[in-house]
């Protein structure tokens, strides 16, 4: 059985289970830890289940939650390069330093470098001294006693660096590295991630397939350019972002930095592109279409539906309860194949 449930879907977090065979799989996981497992129970899913998260690009509604997941359930996390070390820097920001308080920092590790040459100068010394001792060479020590003197120091060590594991922000269970045009597995699903064009260091769409069932997920794109249009031909599900209406964006809270951003072709679809899609470029194959990302602020479900089914007339299959939206405050109703 095939079943992918949306958890959340919006700018205040992100996160879907996409299941086939003996294999789950968490996209993006932009809601807390506790949120999520509180969200999986809700729709049925088991948290403990989970085999991996893969994600999409590394802004924090869709990472949010990706560390303390992943380590709670020591699961995997799968990234492309570019969205890990983004990540990594997110959560590992620059310390940033005057002039006056680097030269004091080079002083200090100046004089450290200079303590370390007298202690080393001495020790030589001492060193010498032994040398010239006359007497009988102590005998060495056996093997096992070697073992047991070292077993503290070792012991020590794990205990240190257990810790510093706890500390780091960034440490994970395990990293899986995919790149965008190389489809590869998870258990019994195939993925195939394809770039999208968004403002995130190497963000990426899916398309899943398990049991012969495929599922496309692409949201967070300012526009849908070929390679997109190709990988959304074909698909049994097709989860596409319509994002804001754009009369309600351009009248709406945002500054008008962050509108600009949203309207660019590195932003968000709108209700009216993801409907331009869905009327010219859609190929009608899919049993269910998702529509996802929905802003709170710039756009309204009924605003949405209406721009989508308008474009899917003609093709009755789609509309009525095969034209799902998701939404940002409950998980959706799952979708079984």
């Amino acid at each position: 059985m095939v079943r992918f449930t949306v958890l959340a879907s919006g700018s205040k977090g992100n996160s879907t289970v996409v299941s086939g065979g003996r294999t789950r799989i968490l996209v993006d996981a932009g809601l807390s830890c506790r949120e999520l497992f509180r969200r999986m129970r809700l729709a049925g899913e088991d948290p403990e289940t989970l085999d991996a998260i893969i994600v999409t690009h590394e802004h924090q509604d869709h990472i949010n939650g990706v560390s303390v997941t992943a380590r709670k359930l020591g699961i995997p996390v799968y990234f492309t390069e570019g969205t890990h070390r983004a990540w990594m820097r997110w959560l590992s920001p620059r310390r940033q330093m005057t002039y006056a308080q680097w030269m004091e920092q080079c002083r200090q590790q100046a004089a450290a470098r200079d303590a370390e040459a007298v202690a080393a100068a001495e020790q030589a010394e001492t060193d010498e001294a032994e040398s010239e001792t006359v007497g009988a060479d102590p005998e060495p020590e056996t093997d096992c006693e070697a073992v047991v003197a070292c077993e503290p120091v070792l012991d020590s060590v794990a205990a240190e660096s257990a810790p510093a594991q706890k500390q780091d922000p960034t440490w994970l269970p395990a990293v899986e590295y995919f790149q965008a045009g190389q489809p590869f597995e998870i258990g019994d699903i195939a993925v195939s991630p394809f770039t999208i064009p968004h403002d995130a260091a190497d963000p990426v769409g899916f398309v899943f397939r398990a049991e012969g069932v495929r599922m496309a997920f692409a949201t967070d794109l300012g526009y849908i350019p070929p390679n997109v249009k190709a990988q959304l031909k074909g698909v049994d599900l097709l989860l596409l972002e319509s994002n804001h209406d754009l009369e309600m964006l351009r009248d709406g809270p945002y500054p008008w930095q962050v509108k600009q951003r949203v309207l660019s072709r590195v932003g968000h679809l709108s209700n009216e592109a993801a409907a331009d899609f869905l009327e010219n470029g859609y190929d009608g194959q899919a049993a269910y279409v998702i529509l996802a990302h929905l802003s709170e602020s710039n756009n309204l479900p009924e605003l949405a539906r209406v721009t989508a089914e308008r474009a899917l007339q003609g093709r009755a299959s789609l509309l009525a309860n095969r034209l799902l939206l998701a939404a940002q405050s409950e998980p959706l109703a799952s979708v079984y194949f």
